[in-house]
């Protein structure tokens, strides 16, 4: 099962990741100084971008 996952990081500001259903962490987030501003940017994410594209920026232009 996917999950998000509120933390302290080591400099007392509040983080997040998202686990995949094997326990791999697929993404975290920066530090926010509130946990309910972590809490909001979880609310966000799962809101706002479940049909979210995937842009390559590593492809060369000619």
């Amino acid at each position: 099962m996917y999950k998000f996952e509120v933390y302290k990081g080591k400099s007392g500001d509040f983080r997040f990741r998202f686990r995949a259903s094997n326990g791999e962490i697929m993404f975290s987030s920066e530090g926010y100084s509130a946990k309910a501003s972590a809490l909001n940017a979880i609310a966000s994410i799962q809101k706002n971008a479940p049909g979210a594209t995937v842009e390559d920026q590593t492809t060369a232009t000619a």
